[in-house]
């Protein structure tokens, strides 16, 4: 049975009843509306009269909620769906189709978790998902959207950026980073905030993506600065301030990189990210033992008078012709 709501303006719980609904989920924080706004108003070309899921916003306290209510005529939006997770109990969806519409509240038959068929059926039939999902059910969720061909803007930790398969979205440039930079302050449930490394991963195009890194550093005659890697054909890169304008070959650059990453300009190659296991192999004296393949992949290695050093994760990339 649907019910009907006069406005589409979240409640505000108690800090007691926010804890508890979240006290199991301790890798949730709640998206500051600022960090909402100044990101989102780059995609509303994007939005103009899209159907938006936050599948992992629970409406009655959800700024994603808020904001999308608020700026629905702005946008253009044809519906806003949100769903309310309840943890093994029934739960709810809202519903909200502009401001001279009640917003509609219906009973779901299970808890609203995003996996559930219910949520599917929703899924599918929304256009862009905007949401932070648990960071750690990241995976999943990033899958689950892949599989049905969605657009989305979601946040994440940094740390996602090095998962297997996010990465190889990212490789494949069905992935990509939002505009704003990668650090964002959460309000937790006893209303302080907390800086988190998180940022905004979308498959939505924006301007950001096709500005050039301009280049200004020179490889030849400088080849001292750029060290040969010990196990990789390739050269090291600190600093992505760094890469040199000349040099045409594979360069291991900081993860920070997908920050500029252009795919105009660059080519991803791969991910070479695994510091302790190669500091593990040298330490050990086991270098000569590793097959080439392992050599080559578990991370980059660098010999420093006559040491052998990992680097830090490290994206190897080559310059676009």
């Amino acid at each position: 049975m649907e019910q009907i709501l006069a406005s589409a303006a979240p409640t505000s719980p108690s800090n007691s009843s926010l804890h508890a609904a979240r006290s199991a989920k301790n890798d949730e924080f709640y998206t500051q509306i600022s960090d909402i706004e100044k990101e989102l108003r780059h995609y509303k070309d994007h939005l103009k009269g899209k159907v938006i899921l936050c599948n992992c916003d629970d409406p009655e306290w959800s700024n994603f909620w808020l904001h999308f209510t608020l700026k629905f005529e702005d946008y253009g939006l044809a519906k806003v769906v949100a769903t309310h997770y309840s943890r093994g109990e029934p739960s709810y969806k809202l519903e909200f189709t502009g401001k001279d519409q009640p917003v509609v509240r219906t009973p779901l038959q299970g808890d609203g978790d995003f996996r559930s068929d219910e949520c599917v059926e929703l899924l599918t039939s929304a256009d862009i998902v905007v949401t932070n999902p648990p960071f750690s059910l990241f995976r999943e969720y990033v899958a689950q959207l892949v599989e049905h061909e969605k657009q989305f803007l979601i946040i994440g930790n940094n740390n996602a950026l090095t998962y297997k398969d996010v990465f190889k979205l990212i490789k494949e440039n069905k992935l990509w980073m939002g505009v704003s930079p990668r650090s964002m302050k959460f309000k937790l449930p006893d209303g302080s905030e907390k800086d988190v490394n998180a940022c905004w991963f979308t498959n939505l195009s924006h301007h950001k993506r096709n500005e050039e890194l301009v280049l200004f550093k020179s490889y030849r005659g400088n080849e001292a600065s750029y060290p040969r890697y010990y196990n990789y054909d390739g050269i090291e890169v600190s600093k992505v301030v760094d890469i040199p304008i000349d040099y045409q070959g594979l360069m291991g650059v900081p993860i920070t990189f997908l920050d500029k990453y252009n795919p105009t300009q660059f080519e991803i190659v791969g991910l070479a990210n695994d510091k302790r296991a190669v500091d593990d192999a040298f330490v050990q004296g086991r270098e000569t033992h590793l097959d080439e393949q392992h050599k080559r992949f578990v991370g980059m290695v660098l010999s420093e008078n006559g040491k052998l050093r990992a680097t830090y994760a490290r994206i190897i990339i080559k310059k676009k012709s």
